[in-house]
């Protein structure tokens, strides 16, 4: 028989070098067989400060991908990269009201969606662990305590190479959580789509007794809010998509 159930589909703008957030959002969707995860990729190789690597997140080539991902109907687009957090949330705020007049789609990103996240769950302290270099830390640190975050508990890796950050090892991303954990954070984020945190979340909020954030997993919250769809029976990935 056929499967005449309704499809959500999800948009998801991704860096082009990024080889962990279509394999993870799969595994995350794998119980919802109602949703379905659709990708465009943009060029993006380096993380940095450099005009060059700022400018791999210009707009115009984000709007051309976001109306290809509309003309499968998506009910949500997310920008699903991280750049938000060192260019700022107003740059997001921006890039998502004209992917949304450009589609018609509603549209978000990861930054803001750290940031709804946080707001709902009323989370001041963030532990902010990324693999990026000290002053794109320092950065998002700044930016982030604009909106009234504490991410003084802060640990990276000082790494530039986008595709090296899914090389990084699930060991070294949980002893960057348990450090900023044990430094007072209220919750940990795990900020950039190319690391390999949600499968960790789980056990790490049973040990810390905090929520562990992954960038990937929240982004998909962030997709499945704006298309109006639940997000409590996405389980067994912690606490993010737990109804607060």
């Amino acid at each position: 028989m056929v499967d005449m159930r309704p499809t959500a589909r999800l948009g998801m703008l991704t860096p082009s070098s990024n080889s962990i957030l279509e394999p993870m959002t799969a595994r995350l969707l794998a119980e919802q067989p109602g949703i379905t995860a659709h990708f465009a990729r943009l060029r993006v190789t380096e993380i940095g400060l450099s005009m060059a690597a700022l400018d791999q997140f210009d707009q115009a080539p984000m709007l051309a991908a976001s109306a290809l991902l509309a003309d499968a109907r998506v009910a949500a687009i997310l920008w699903n990269g991280t750049a938000g957090a060192w260019l700022g949330f107003a740059n997001d705020e921006v890039l998502s009201e004209a992917i949304t007049r450009r589609t018609g789609v509603p549209a978000s990103t990861s930054a803001l969606a750290f940031r709804d996240l946080f707001r709902r769950r009323g989370i001041r302290r963030v532990g902010l662990v990324t693999p990026y270099t000290g002053e794109v830390q320092a950065r998002i640190q700044a930016n982030w305590q604009t909106d009234g975050l504490d991410c003084s508990a802060e640990r990276h890796l000082g790494l530039s190479e986008n595709f090296a950050f899914a090389e990084i090892g699930e060991a070294e991303i949980a002893g960057m959580v348990r450090a900023v954990a044990a430094e007072g954070a209220e919750a940990a984020a795990i900020v950039c789509t190319n690391l390999a945190g949600a499968t960790l979340a789980p056990a790490l909020e049973a040990e810390l007794g905090i929520p562990v954030y992954d960038s990937v997993a929240v982004s998909l919250w962030k997709a499945m809010d704006l298309a109006g769809l639940g997000t409590a029976s996405v389980t067994g990935w912690g606490s993010v998509f737990a109804t607060a």
